[in-house]
């Protein structure tokens, strides 16, 4: 097997695959790339059991066929010091060596068979779906919601993105029991009904490799797995076992009073203030008047507080609520719009946010918090 590849290309490629691969197994096989060589293309695997990457490569200069497996770190750990060069990979099948020719030398490495390599998932055609979306839609979708996912080892249906798929709209929802995020789009038709749990390490990878334009995603869903395939590249992933909770019956009805505030401005002052707040508990207060929010931070243990006064456009009942500073930036950092609205009922009772302008009409952004006691 014999094939001549781009340094900086075959690199490239390297560095998508790798990420796939987990330090936190017990299987020495895992820690290497599956190399294949059919005609004249380079397939390129990656996996750790649960998530699976592929890349495919075409070349001009190739002799034979073959499979192998080949030390992923030392090979990326490699190409990383090379310049731009043509590099032939020349493999003996028998032996298992493989020499890698440069400009100025040569290295020599050991493969292993590529028959201890794990097998492919394979699709269950006869309870599968399949569907195509643009690479937009799912790249917005998952950005918007992937923050909120929890590392809850007791949960693990909370651990992932729950895909919602009807035929006229999709939503996606996250949620770690302290904030939930609902994104729904119905710019779509996709003809089919279908509902899964898409893990948070494979939807990371996935939300790399997708472009911010209007790209076909084929995506076919079976009852364990996902199959999402993009120009040259395809991921496979198990999905996560178990019913989604009914997040509708966490979000208020009715919220009566609400705000419209500069989002930029309120969470640089969230910022601000939070830093004057218990380490612990890291409570900010929100009290509005009329046309007024004051946010505010202590920390009795050690005499220390803060305050800024914002102006705003409300005109409810003046109140008081709290919320996690943490959790509260990190939802105002993943809204885009200029101004945010906050609707609130009482202060034992989820707030939620909503952008005041959508970058798109066929979108519908919800993200809801749980109040502290103040």
């Amino acid at each position: 097997m014999k094939f001549v590849i781009s340094s900086t290309e075959l690199l490239s490629h390297l560095s998508s695959v790798s990420k796939v691969i987990s330090s936190k197994h017990t299987i020495p096989i895992l820690d290497n790339f599956l190399f294949s060589l059919e005609g004249q293309e380079l397939i390129i695997r990656a996996t750790d059991l649960e998530t699976t990457m592929i890349t495919r490569i075409e070349l001009d200069n190739v002799e034979g066929e073959g499979v192998l497996a080949l030390e992923a770190r030392r090979l990326t750990n490699m190409l990383k010091e090379f310049p731009e060069q043509p590099l032939t990979f020349e493999a003996d099948m028998e032996s298992l060596q493989v020499d890698i020719l440069t400009e100025n030398g040569k290295f020599s490495i050991m493969g292993q068979s590529g028959e201890d390599y794990p097998e492919l998932p394979v699709l269950q055609e006869e309870n599968s779906h399949s569907l195509k979306l643009s690479s937009e839609l799912l790249s917005t979708g998952i950005t918007k919601t992937i923050f909120a996912t929890a590392d809850d080892e007791l949960r693990p249906v909370m651990n992932g993105i729950f895909m919602d798929i009807e035929e006229s709209n999709i939503t996606f929802v996250a949620s770690d029991s302290h904030k939930l995020v609902r994104y729904r789009r119905s710019d779509v038709n996709t003809g089919i009904n279908t509902k899964f749990i898409l893990p948070k390490k494979p939807a990371n990878l996935l939300k790399g490799l997708l472009p911010s334009d209007d790209t076909e995603v084929d995506m076919q869903i079976d009852a364990n797995n996902a199959f999402f395939t993009i120009n040259g590249w395809q991921l496979i992933c198990r999905l996560v076992e178990g019913e989604y909770p009914s997040y509708g019956s966490v979000i208020p009805e009715e919220s009566p009073y609400k705000v419209v505030i500069d989002r930029v401005q309120l969470n640089n002052t969230i910022k601000r203030v939070a830093v004057f707040s218990n380490q612990a508990s890291n409570l900010v207060k929100l009290k509005l008047t009329s046309n007024e929010m004051t946010v505010s931070a202590q920390d009795i243990d050690f005499s220390i507080s803060a305050y800024e006064v914002l102006n705003c456009q409300y005109d409810g009942d003046e109140m008081e609520i709290g919320f996690k500073s943490v959790f509260l930036t990190e939802i105002l950092s993943n809204i885009s719009s200029t101004d945010v609205v906050i609707e609130l009922s009482d202060p034992s009772r989820a707030g939620i946010l909503l952008p005041l302008q959508k970058e798109n009409e066929a979108e519908d952004e919800l993200m809801l918090l749980m109040p502290m006691m103040v």
